[in-house]
């Protein structure tokens, strides 16, 4: 897989530092409020990246975080009030609460999109310990100091501050940050927070070696990609808007702390748009993945919609757009139904050269920094070839779907129906395990899955599907 590097800016390939497993870290939602589609569209660039991974033969470690914390009111600015603190405010929980609500709700609509399980969710009051920690490192190492019961980040002892987003010490002016005020306590007015501390009516807040305060919002990724993923992993993901200062903070705080490059890639996608304006709450343009089917759209044609645009590119999303997109995604399921019907699709080893050469193609496709276009083009060349037998053209999107996450094989999973025979033998295995006659029920098993089928135990029985 080849993948653009934000901070080298070329596309360079990327192999696992431990040649086995490719360890992912993608900055993740900020809990205080409803994801909106442009939000999910940057959550799924990490499930792209594991799920080519995985088509490769890799193994994958995907940590992503969940931020409950320390997100001030300006994202670029030390000052302000934490959004937590003010959703908690507007709706009378605690943050605690909201944050529950709201990670809830944002693991809802991933799944709606089709945006596989992160191996880790990590949650950032659930790691207060490993910021402390990375903080005092940071002291002790010369580059940062504490005043005022706040720590800052000593820009100035990190010579390649500015590497990843051309924002250098030279070019960077006082106030840029866009702060409410200059803290005249810091020694350079780049410096950013590590902890701050808190004032009276802060609602969340820890005790910490400078007194109760509570984490800057750049510390956590640093902290907890760290634990997760060790102080060598292979890419980071996340939107154009966090190349700075967020990324570019905390690669001072990483490589600051270990000495080293910390990241193998940068990977960053483009913004979604809405006629012709960035897609955020503050601008009052979002859509949420709950409208998406208020409007009899399947949100999984969303994610159809947005392989049509390079993921480092802006994308502008129009309902036209999302409806066709909706109609395409039922007419692919409608084919693979079809298909179904005339038998059984064949494994790999079986396919004409015909398939084998638009497997080759997709691959290609999907490994050139996800080339989504070009993966969505050979997908409708199959869809249509005449040079491709109708059980291997399914068989190919049933693979491709590894990759698309489209769900292509809905309409053919739920119209099929077990045969009188199946039925039979689901009868008797049921019966064989509740005789504790397990020979038996292995046997018929055997059969079962002899016939094509997937055979799953539950507590009320033995359940059948078709497989591929």
């Amino acid at each position: 897989m080849r993948l653009y590097d934000s901070l080298t800016r070329e596309v360079r390939q990327v192999v696992p530092a431990d040649g086995r497993t490719l360890r992912v870290y993608s900055c993740g939602p900020t809990v205080y409020r409803y994801a909106h589609i442009g939000n999910m569209r940057t959550f799924m660039l990490g499930d792209l990246i594991a799920r080519v991974a995985r088509f490769e033969g890799l193994g994958v470690r995907w940590v992503m975080n969940i931020t409950d914390v320390g997100h001030m009111t300006d994202d670029t600015s030390d000052t302000g009030r934490d959004k937590m603190d003010l959703a908690a405010a507007d709706e009378g929980l605690t943050p605690f609460e909201i944050a529950a609500k709201y990670t809830a709700a944002f693991h809802e609509d991933r799944r709606a999109l089709g945006i596989g399980d992160a191996d880790v969710y990590c949650v950032a009051t659930d790691h207060i310990d490993d910021m402390l920690a990375l903080t005092r490192t940071l002291v002790d190492k010369g580059h940062a100091y504490e005043v005022g019961g706040s720590v800052y980040y000593a820009v100035e002892s990190f010579p390649e501050y500015g590497k990843l987003s051309g924002n250098t010490l030279a070019q960077l002016k006082a106030g840029h940050r866009q702060e409410l005020e200059i803290d005249p306590n810091k020694r350079h007015h780049a410096d950013f927070a590590l902890w701050k501390k808190a004032g009276p009516n802060r609602l969340m807040k820890w005790a910490s070696p400078w007194g109760d305060g509570f984490p800057g919002w750049h510390i956590e990724c640093s902290a907890m990609s760290m634990r997760y993923l060790g102080d060598r992993f292979d890419v980071h993901t996340g939107g154009n808007d966090l190349k700075f200062p967020h990324h570019e903070d905390e690669i001072a705080q990483s490589e600051g702390a270990v000495g080293h490059p910390v990241v193998g890639t940068w990977v960053h996608g483009g913004f979604l748009q809405q006629a012709g304006q960035k897609m955020a709450k503050s601008a009052r343009n979002i859509t949420r993945v709950t409208e998406l089917a208020d409007q009899g759209v399947d949100p999984l044609a969303f994610r159809l919609l947005t392989f049509g645009t390079r993921y480092r590119s802006e994308m502008d999303f129009r309902w036209e757009a999302m409806e066709g997109a909706n109609e395409r995604l039922s007419t692919l399921r409608r084919r693979m139904a079809e298909w179904a019907a005339a038998g059984p699709a064949p494994g790999p080893e079986a396919w004409s050269e015909a398939a084998r050469a638009f497997d080759g193609r997709f691959r290609d496709a999907v490994g050139d920094d996800l080339d989504m276009p070009q993966a969505v083009v050979v997908l409708s060349e199959v869809v249509t070839s005449a040079a491709v037998p109708p059980g291997e053209r399914r068989a190919l999107l049933l693979s491709f779907d590894e990759v698309l996450g489209l769900d292509l094989d809905r309409e053919a999973r739920e119209a099929w129906e077990p045969t009188a025979e199946m039925r039979s033998l689901v009868s008797e295995r049921d019966a064989a395990r509740a005789a504790r006659d397990f020979a038996a029920a292995d046997a018929i098993r055997d059969r079962l899955v002899g016939m094509g089928l997937e055979v799953m135990d539950a507590a009320d029985g033995t359940t059948v599907r078709r497989r591929g």
